[in-house]
């Protein structure tokens, strides 16, 4: 009973600390004072003026645009690096590649986005949307691998002897066993690789160029000229949209678990 009260207590202790800023943050969202230490009275007047900014609404737009293209292109890369890692049979080649693949998860933003930055320069391509698209799919493509790759793992070669006795070629293996077995895994990948890239601030802030600009730039730009309110708002709103995301991965998983049992239960 101790260790769990000792457990319980440890547990709030560590949300409180990880989510009070963030709810102080959405409380003075709605001050019409404007200070962040002293309440006046509750306004809406903050997220009016936000949503009557038309370049914000437009860096708003270019953000999503950009999360969800780099999500979708490095997922489906990620999912078929994935599996050709899975096919190596020697384990010396897999730990090589697997290596290779998690440089840039383990590498400090601030060295990647200046190896963009160089490699764009070298290479020629104007820094706006196309490098900062390249540099967001470059980064999600190795978390894609990481979260389908146990899937694969997980998966029996008898499932794949047993199509392959049916008859079944290459590319039903693929379509028919393999993705959708490791469908639970691409929802992950494609997931992580959307909130990486939203709230992606370090690489981003080296690749962009004038005239182009991203949510996490933009608040860090906001945040320099001083307190604005404003940032309280965009914040409070991207942690709402963020929990819909986990939300909705949630029910999606569970749903699909749930299927699963149901199967099970009528075999």
């Amino acid at each position: 009973m101790k260790k769990m009260k000792l457990s319980t207590i440890y547990l709030f202790i560590v949300f409180v600390i990880l989510y009070a800023p963030i709810f102080y943050l959405m409380f003075f969202s709605f001050n019409s004072g404007g200070k962040m230490y002293h309440f006046e009275q509750f306004t809406l007047d903050w997220y009016r003026e936000l949503f009557h900014d038309t370049r914000l609404l437009i860096i708003v737009l270019n953000t999503v645009i950009i999360a969800l293209l780099s999500s979708v292109i490095s997922t489906i890369l990620g999912v078929f690096g994935a599996i050709a890692i899975w096919y190596v049979r020697k384990n010396y080649q897999k730990s090589l590649l697997l290596s290779f693949n998690n440089v840039l998860i383990v590498s400090p933003d601030v060295i990647i986005g200046a190896s963009f930055l160089i490699m764009f320069t070298v290479v020629g391509i104007k820094l706006g949307f196309t490098s900062v698209l390249l540099s967001h799919i470059a980064f999600s493509v190795p978390i894609v691998v990481i979260m389908v790759l146990p899937k694969l793992q997980e998966m029996s070669s008898s499932l794949i002897d047993a199509a392959q006795d049916l008859g079944a070629g290459r590319r039903e293996i693929l379509t028919k066993v393999i993705l959708p077995y490791i469908t639970p895994g691409i929802f992950a990948g494609f997931f992580m690789a959307l909130t990486y890239s939203l709230d992606d601030f370090a690489v981003t802030f080296f690749v962009t160029g004038n005239g182009f600009s991203t949510l996490s730039v933009e608040i860090y730009s906001l945040a320099r000229r001083g307190i604005s309110l404003n940032i309280n708002a965009l914040s409070t709103l991207l942690f709402l949209f963020t929990i819909i995301l986990v939300i909705g991965y949630y029910f999606i998983v569970t749903k699909r678990n749930g299927r699963a049992v149901g199967l099970g239960a009528r075999k």
